[in-house]
């Protein structure tokens, strides 16, 4: 022990303190956040409200996986579970945003929660297991996602208890014991897919570990896996007329920008970058001087399926599995090298080139530990810097981001600062609506509510709020169109006879022949704007001169 430990010890909790101090901070900061969007009525991001409307189908025996060329001319490429865990709230409430938003809010703590227990049991350091978790919900993406109306928060929770169960059982040598965890382990992964596509590069980790571990049982239990699956699925499928598979599976090859893909990796390693590099320290030292382990194998292939972010579609969302992984990899790199528990076998071909490098690094361990001590934390700080956001008005938070010199990054449309900064495909969401959002929203309500006839709106909430059909999915039918999947005869028909009262355009996400119908059928009348966005209202009649 040298001399001057004390004194770096002590330093070192001082920065581990302000680390987590730091992590406190983002906290309080997504606390309001989901608070705020737990109290909006109405749709936030574009898509909530028809995940909400396929949970009230579900909780009326319905499918939401239907004919879309007749009316409503509705029909969802969501998977169920997510909404089928919802159901007995809509018996209980009705058809509303809260409770959904509540449980994607409470499903990022416990992800958080296993994050951290993972990083404990594999480095029994807790400030390093809690760092850990807190820095999956500091994340801008995690932020942006967390508390929505939306599945993907929820697959990426049975991911991570997935992997938490997983990752030790081919070391358990109680049969019985192995034989339930990895039917727990293996149900959670099957939730997960059930949840959201995406968990099918969770699926290969797992069995490809499974392999790697044996063989001869990864086999069998990929079969019955695969089997449960395929049984579900192929229900799904017959039950729904073969419209399960239409909407869920080819509906979703949509184009690919390389430039959004390209633009938000680029914001990702930003971000995340001081994780992402002992991320993958911790890999490539599994990869050459151990065994690879199911965190590491789990967070390769989740990096490379965040590639599908470039979809038309995707977003920065498809990158939230792969910061649950980075933050597992970057917590036990940082525990054991706190610890000082790297081992590099002394007959290993690269450490016989190497023995003097080894030898340096076994005389002076204690320094090297002593130096990490506060390195690990200095960068746990830089990361908690790298991904501030923060409201820029408010009683608390306007004098803070005064004080921070922090300006909305969005100009006069929403008082919110943002690190990320913006690229394509990276949702403009975050800010926290206002009462006049409020306002806006009910007045959109009232107008559909004055006509005799249904509306068809682009976002569901106004027509759940008034009373109305939920008329069509406008981005599921622009995906069905462009995969020669969906005949807008039907609706172009309606359109045309005036069979909707009004009309709520936001971005247009429609097929292009439905938009040309409305442009030729209906005209402007109103825009109302909500949340930052224009809300046109269109009415019945040609264009107005």
């Amino acid at each position: 022990m040298t001399a001057h430990t004390p004194l770096v010890s002590k330093f070192s909790q001082g920065l581990f303190a302000l680390a987590l101090l730091l992590m406190v901070a983002h906290f309080l900061v997504y606390v309001h956040y989901a608070v705020g969007l737990i109290r909006f009525p109405f749709d936030y991001d574009q898509g909530e409200g028809f995940e909400l409307v396929d949970t009230q189908l579900f909780s009326e025996g319905e499918w939401p996986y239907r004919n879309n060329e007749v009316y409503p001319y509705y029909a969802s490429n969501y998977p169920p579970l997510f909404h089928v865990i919802l159901v007995p709230f809509v018996w209980m409430f009705g058809p509303e945003y809260w409770y959904g938003r509540l449980v994607g809010f409470l499903g990022t703590l416990i992800t958080a929660a296993a994050i951290g227990y993972i990083v404990y049991r594999e480095g029994r350091h807790r400030p390093l297991a809690i760092l850990s978790g807190m820095a999956f919900l500091a994340s801008n993406y995690v932020y942006h996602i967390g508390p929505l109306f939306r599945q993907h928060m929820t697959m990426v929770l049975f991911e991570t208890l997935s992997i938490a169960v997983l990752a030790r059982v081919t070391e358990v040598a109680d049969q019985r014991r192995r034989r339930r965890l990895i039917v727990l382990g293996l149900g959670l992964l099957l939730a997960a897919g059930f949840t959201k596509q995406l968990a099918l590069a969770t699926c290969i980790a797992v069995f490809g570990f499974l392999f790697l571990r044996n063989p001869r049982r990864s086999v069998a239990w990929g079969v019955m896996f695969g089997a449960v699956a395929g049984v579900l699925f192929l229900w799904i499928n017959v039950a729904t007329g073969g419209e399960w598979w239409k909407n869920i599976i080819t509906a979703n090859v949509n184009d690919y920008y390389f430039n959004q893909f390209t633009g938000l990796l680029r914001q990702w390693l930003r971000l995340h970058g001081v994780l992402v590099i002992m991320a993958g320290l911790l890999a490539l030292y599994e990869l050459y001087f151990a065994r690879l382990s199911l965190y590491s194998v789990w967070w390769v292939l989740a990096v490379v399926n965040s590639t599908l972010a470039g979809k038309w579609g995707a977003g920065d969302s498809y990158f939230a599995t792969a910061i649950a992984a980075t933050c597992v990899l970057a917590g036990i790199f940082a525990a054991r090298t706190i610890r000082g528990e790297w081992f590099f076998p002394a007959e290993h071909p690269y450490m016989q080139r190497l023995s003097g490098l080894r030898a340096t690094l076994a005389r002076h361990n204690s320094k090297f530990i002593a130096a990490a001590g506060l390195v690990i934390p200095a960068l746990y700080i830089v990361y908690g810097l790298s991904v501030i956001k923060l409201p820029t008005e408010g009683v608390v938070f306007g004098p803070l981001a005064d004080a921070l010199g922090l300006e909305s990054s969005y100009g006069d449309r929403y008082a919110f600062y943002d690190s990320a900064g913006w690229t394509e495909g990276y949702a403009t969401i975050g800010h926290i609506p206002t009462q006049q959002d409020v306002d806006n929203g009910w007045r959109i309500v009232d107008i559909l509510r004055a006509s005799d006839h249904p509306a068809m709106s682009e976002e569901a909430g106004f027509s759940l709020k008034a009373g109305k059909d939920v008329v069509t999915n406008p981005t599921q039918l622009k995906n069905l169109y462009e995969n020669d999947l969906f005949d807008p005869s039907n609706l172009i028909a309606a359109i045309r006879a005036h069979e909707f009262g009004v009309i709520v355009f936001r971005a247009q996400f429609y097929p292009p022949p439905v938009v040309e119908a409305v442009y030729e059928a209906y005209h402007p009348a109103e825009v109302i704007t909500m949340n930052g966005f224009n809300y046109e209202i269109w009415r019945p009649g040609p264009p107005q001169e």
